[in-house]
């Protein structure tokens, strides 16, 4: 099973990898826990630098987030909300997420988009407020990129260390990727499918 995560995503090379973590920053069913935790089996065979891998999964999540942060500050609050309306359902987020997202970046200032950005939580989300707020663009990406690099250093070295530590831990990497892919397109389709706006709940 591996060697068939290993293959694909070695196929892909770094270019491949920079466009899937810039997706995942962008389009919510995308896990970079599973696409840096394959790429990290393939530089345990050899089909991957560390540092080449590193540099490139960073541009392609620095470049997802620029997108929202982008819209953000370019669309502002009045053309952001009617698109929110609309396709809040694909994003499976509303305008009162938005709201609290900003909410929460005006009372923590600048440095949230580095802390965020090297955890589990708001990491995609907290690029559209930093945008409506219209964060000074290179701060944003000095923050960003510090961050995203720290997140992927430790998805890399937390897949690394189950494949050292564990018996038979090729499989079980395997196991937790595939897990990690089935349960976020599945969480996405479930949000998706059960999705209403606040006013109808």
């Amino acid at each position: 099973m591996d060697e068939l995560i290993v293959e694909f995503i070695s196929r892909l090379g770094y270019l491949g990898v920079a466009i899937l973590m810039m997706l995942e920053n962008i389009f919510p069913p995308m896990p970079s826990e599973a696409i840096m935790g394959a790429s990290a089996l393939a530089i345990d065979r050899g089909q991957f630098s560390y540092w080449p891998l590193l540099a490139f999964a960073t541009a392609g999540t620095v470049a997802g987030n620029y997108v929202w942060f982008w819209i953000g500050h370019k669309w502002g609050y009045e053309r952001m909300r009617p698109f929110i309306d609309r396709f809040g359902r694909w994003l499976t987020m509303e305008w009162e997420d938005v709201e609290r997202a900003s909410e929460f970046f005006r009372k923590h200032g600048h440095w949230v988009v580095f802390v965020l950005r090297a955890t589990p939580v708001m990491r995609t989300m907290i690029s559209l407020p930093a945008g409506l707020s219209h964060m000074n663009i290179w701060k944003f990406l000095i923050f960003t990129t510090a961050g995203a690099a720290l997140w992927n250093v430790i998805l890399i070295a937390g897949t690394q260390w189950l494949a050292r530590t564990f018996d038979n831990s090729d499989n079980v990497v395997s196991v937790v990727i595939i897990a990690t892919i089935v349960l976020s397109v599945g969480g996405y389709i479930w949000r998706f499918v059960t999705w209403k706006p606040r006013a109808k709940r």
